[in-house]
């Protein structure tokens, strides 16, 4: 899954969970069940998980180019830099 991919899964997501929470508030307020309220919401998160989960083709249309690994030898990987604490210790009497 790409990077474009997770985030479109994320949005799918967050718009079906919000969107069987509000159908299922509804129709369990009008029948006036609890449990059906809750088998609504979990059939929903089912689904959702279902949509979300797997690794659909359509999550992979912006595919990464990794660099060749002759390519990599190349060039030279970047230094990491030590991190300078800029805090200073309180003086002991």
């Amino acid at each position: 899954m790409d990077w474009q991919g997770q985030k479109l899964a994320e949005q799918l997501m967050q718009i079906l969970l919000l969107a069987f929470a509000a159908v299922s508030f509804g129709t369990g307020y009008v029948l006036g069940s609890f449990q059906m309220m809750m088998l609504i919401y979990a059939g929903g998160v089912f689904l959702t998980t279902l949509v979300t989960v797997p690794n659909w083709p359509f999550f992979n249309r912006h595919p990464l180019k990794w660099l060749d690994p002759s390519m990599a030898e190349k060039h030279p990987k970047p230094q990491q830099q030590q991190a300078v604490s800029l805090k200073k210790k309180p003086a002991k009497k």
